[in-house]
């Protein structure tokens, strides 16, 4: 029984990490904000975001201010004023509505 289990979930998880690749390498091939510009330079280069998220953390240093901007296709994370990370904006979980948590 638990053999047929296991056989029943391997072709999602294999679908999700195929999913995952191609996202990975998507993401590759565009011009997305790099690691270490600051939020003047995101802006000059990529204009005004669409939606600046309310700043979160700050209550430690081990809890530095992050923010979150929003653009058509992509959204960019900050630590304090400098980029931590950019990714695709895609329909999947909170990025069709994360005003919602906000």
């Amino acid at each position: 029984m638990i053999v047929a289990l296991a056989a029943i979930g391997a072709p999602v998880a294999a679908r999700a990490d195929s999913l995952l690749v191609n996202r990975v390498q998507q993401e590759k091939g565009m011009d997305l904000p790099a690691r270490g510009m600051s939020m003047d330079q995101v802006e000059k280069r990529y204009g005004a975001p669409q939606r600046k998220l309310t700043p979160r953390g700050g209550d430690s240093a081990k809890h530095p201010v992050i923010n979150r901007w929003d653009y058509a296709n992509f959204i960019v994370y900050f630590e304090n004023s400098h980029v931590i990370h950019a990714v695709l904006n895609t329909p999947a979980g909170n990025n069709t509505n994360p005003a919602a948590v906000n």
